[in-house]
């Protein structure tokens, strides 16, 4: 198991060493717009071919009945995690409308209508999986994307006030929004935040299963066990293989038969880095993840900058970098961002 662990992230190692290494030969902009037509595409069919062989998750939807099952079970069709197929998709979707706002600017109206029909699509697809912090992440980036696009071409008080007015339409979309899909509002009062009086007492609960599996009392009552059980272990930590072992030992010493019985992990990036590696773990992660911020700041690359905040936010309730999807999504993106920056100062390397 730690052979497996080190092998999921030698693709750290790889990335940057092919691609960083022939840095002039990449063109971020192309190579950014035919990932996300392609990959759009590509889920596209898929989701027909998933409605196709499975009519009654259609009407479900169309209902507002078990939303929650429908993206889950999208996801198993496609083969990856939900949240991670979201995370993939809300990258996605902020690129295409990046690509949609150059467009209209440029007054490329026949590509501004393309990009804009992949860019519904791909939204509509997010909404589809449906799964907690997606909608956020992307709403969040098309604030970024609009807000730097904003900052090179109008004063700040206009600025404002355009911000202003998007908040409005946010606000009202929002609105009509909970409307038509009323599950989510229940879903947000009567099950995400539900029972939060019953941190690490979940077995209190009459039917834990059925009343708190989804929700985020059970994300706080394993982020806290977690905790406890990495303080226990500093400062090294139990392992790069051991965490989740040693934290099902720990639900079992603790008493708490519902984590136990459902096997839940951390759920939580750099919780897990401090559980397996102690606190050089959680610095190393943080380190990462910023390092791309970091990047996106020094190139001015406003998707670069985008990407840092999905990857961090998305990592503070799932735990990306021990799933190798989540190793190569984030390193291979990486490398392109660093070779950006690198060949926006190709006099300074040339050198």
């Amino acid at each position: 198991l730690g052979l497996k662990s080190l092998e999921r992230s030698t693709s750290l190692i790889l990335f940057p060493l092919f691609i960083l290494g022939n840095y002039k030969h990449i063109n971020f902009l192309k190579l950014l717009r035919y990932y996300t037509i392609i990959t759009t595409t590509i889920v596209f069919v898929f989701y027909i071919f998933f409605i196709y062989t499975n009519p009654m998750y259609l009407t479900k939807y169309s209902k507002g009945i078990d939303l929650w099952e429908i993206g889950y079970a999208f996801a198993g069709f496609v083969g990856i995690h939900a949240p991670a197929l979201n995370m993939h998709l809300a990258f996605i979707c902020i690129c295409n409308f990046y690509f949609f706002i150059q467009f209209i600017q440029n007054k490329h109206y026949l590509q501004f209508i393309f990009n804009g029909i992949v860019f519904l699509v791909s939204l509509f697809l997010i909404i589809y999986v449906n799964t907690k912090l997606a909608l956020f992440n992307v709403f969040f980036g098309f604030f970024i994307v609009i807000l730097y696009e904003l900052k090179n071409k109008l004063s700040t008080t206009k600025i404002i006030g355009i911000i202003g007015f998007l908040t409005i339409v946010f606000s009202i979309m929002t609105f009509l929004y909970l409307r038509t899909n009323p599950y989510m509002l229940t879903k947000y009062k009567e099950v995400t935040f539900a029972h939060m009086d019953k941190i690490g007492k979940l077995d209190e609960l009459p039917n834990p299963e059925g009343q708190v599996y989804n929700s985020f009392v059970t994300r706080l009552t394993i982020w806290k066990s977690t905790w406890e059980l990495s303080v226990k272990n500093l400062p090294f930590g139990v392992g790069a293989s051991d965490a989740k072992p040693e934290l099902l030992k720990y639900y079992e010493k603790t008493n708490q038969k519902f984590l136990l019985r459902n096997q839940l992990p951390v759920h939580n990036q750099y919780l897990n880095s401090l559980l397996r590696f102690g606190i050089f773990g959680t610095i190393s992660v943080l380190f990462y993840i910023l390092e791309i911020g970091y990047i996106g700041y020094l190139s001015k690359n406003v998707i670069a900058i985008a990407f840092f905040f999905l990857f961090f936010i998305s990592n503070l309730t799932d735990d990306f970098l021990i799933r190798f999807d989540g190793i190569t999504f984030s390193g291979f993106w990486a490398s392109i961002f660093a070779c950006f920056y690198m060949n926006s100062n190709i006099k300074i390397y040339s050198k």
